[in-house]
């Protein structure tokens, strides 16, 4: 079966193949820590082996509570932030219909996203689009107590409530949450939802192929066996017993790191495939939550091509000289769209007449790579045979993988988030929660200050 491959020789110039060689300890280090456990963070270990401990029972159950929630709903809410949405939705945009929204032929729910960010006008505005459809919510958090998401299923909760009953609103509401404790598996034992489990030792950046990100990829209509088995086809080509010239995830982050040692501080994650924008937003978060720590880390930025060339492409082509490019390639699209003759010819493009759109897309990446390479400007490129659940399954493992031996070998603990903590802090002290009585005077005190 085939899979995605990775190439650096467009590094090269930056760096050196002995530079990237020398980090060899470091990386084998780091994947000696994540397969022995003994490394920081090792409780939330768990999506190591996820793919290939998934059991045909789990996938089963999963695709049953997705029927349900078709059969029911014409849009279905997945409310969360963070890794709790942004896989979801990276999933279901690269795979379904850049216009699935507009079909009238569509068979399944729409998808919306609520509780990632704090929106009056957001929440205002997808309240009042539910009001006249049919919808379910599915409740993503693994404590119930998360500011954006809590207060997001409070006002969807009883708008459904008051619409349809809240003995009819408690089939339409599935909660993902603790086995066993927190706000939300108590809400939910009591209300009697549908429940599945956000497994202990899963972050949220790694937790796509739990319930978290498989339940709603699934009422999106997307086939979550492929997803997984893409997923475990790369668990195996990145095993601790691959031999590191053969381990990509392996080489990919001795690369990174090489170049980030040689002052690259800035990585652009590049698709010429705009169904792959959100897979930039979800490795943004896994790449910038795992490493941005202790004064440390590569900053993870990303673009869409060739959009982006018309507005970033000036800064990334003769801008400050920090930065590296890892370029998804896409080799094959699902269609065939051929550029027709025009007999006036007003906007000089007859030359292209009869090729392929993509074609020219290939051309527009090939020539890219080029000036960036030569701008000084290193690429690494990742190529996936064509957008598929298998093969977007063998990617996000791959970033995973990368990302635990990348962090390892940066010496920081990849899977914890202490940074995230202080913005709450302090909201909560403006908000005058229970409890904060001391933060809240110390921050009033530095607002009049000033």
């Amino acid at each position: 079966m085939e899979k995605i491959t990775l190439n650096i020789d467009k590094a090269f110039g930056a760096i050196t193949k002995e530079q990237v060689n020398a980090f060899q300890p470091q990386v084998r280090k780091g994947i000696e820590m994540l397969h022995n456990g003994d490394g920081a963070g090792s409780d939330y270990l768990g999506w190591l082996h996820l793919p290939s401990s998934i059991t045909d029972a789990e996938l089963k159950e999963l695709e049953d509570a997705a029927a349900a929630l078709r059969a029911k709903c014409e849009i279905v809410v997945v409310i969360g932030i963070g890794g709790s949405y942004l896989g979801t939705k990276a999933v279901v945009e690269a795979l379904n219909s850049s216009f699935d929204w507009l079909r009238r032929d569509r068979k399944n729910p729409i998808l919306l996203y609520a509780g990632h960010q704090i929106g009056e006008d957001y929440l205002y505005e997808l309240s009042e689009i539910l009001k006249d459809k049919s919808f379910g919510i599915i409740n993503i958090s693994k404590s119930g107590t998360t500011t954006e998401p809590a207060l997001a299923f409070r006002i969807l909760k009883k708008q459904l409530e008051e619409t349809v009953g809240k003995e009819e609103a408690r089939q339409r509401i599935v909660a993902i949450t603790d086995r066993a404790r927190g706000a939300l598996r108590t809400l939910a034992t009591q209300e009697g939802y549908q429940t599945f489990v956000i497994p202990d030792n899963v972050g949220g950046r790694y937790s796509v192929l739990t319930p978290v990100g498989l339940l709603p990829i699934a009422v999106a209509g997307i086939n979550i066996r492929d997803l997984v088995a893409g997923a475990v086809a790369m668990e195996k080509a990145t095993d601790d017993n691959i031999p590191y010239a053969e381990n990509i995830a392996a080489i990919y982050a001795a690369t990174r790191n090489a170049l980030y040692s040689n002052g690259k501080k800035i990585e652009i994650l590049a698709n010429f495939h705009p169904k792959l924008h959100y897979i930039g937003e979800w490795w943004k978060q896994l790449y910038g939550e795992s490493e941005g720590k202790e004064n440390k880390g590569i900053f993870p930025a990303s673009v869409d091509f060739t959009t982006d060339l018309h507005s970033m492409g000036q800064w990334i082509q003769e801008g400050e000289r920090i930065i590296f490019e890892t370029v998804i390639s896409i080799e094959k699209p699902d269609y065939q769209v051929f550029v027709p003759m025009e007999e006036s010819n007003l906007d000089g493009l007859n030359f292209l007449a009869g090729k392929r759109v993509d074609e020219v897309n290939k051309m527009a990446e090939l020539g890219t790579l080029l000036a960036h390479v030569d701008g000084g400007v290193p690429n690494i490129r990742i190529t996936l045979p064509e957008v598929s659940a298998y093969f977007i399954g063998q990617l996000f493992y791959f970033f995973e993988k990368a990302c635990g031996i990348s962090g390892y070998a940066l010496g920081v603990n990849p899977f914890n988030q202490p940074g995230v903590e202080a913005y709450k802090k302090n909201m909560f002290a403006l908000l005058d929660k229970p409890g904060y009585e001391k933060e809240s005077a110390a921050i009033r005190s530095r607002i009049n200050a000033k």
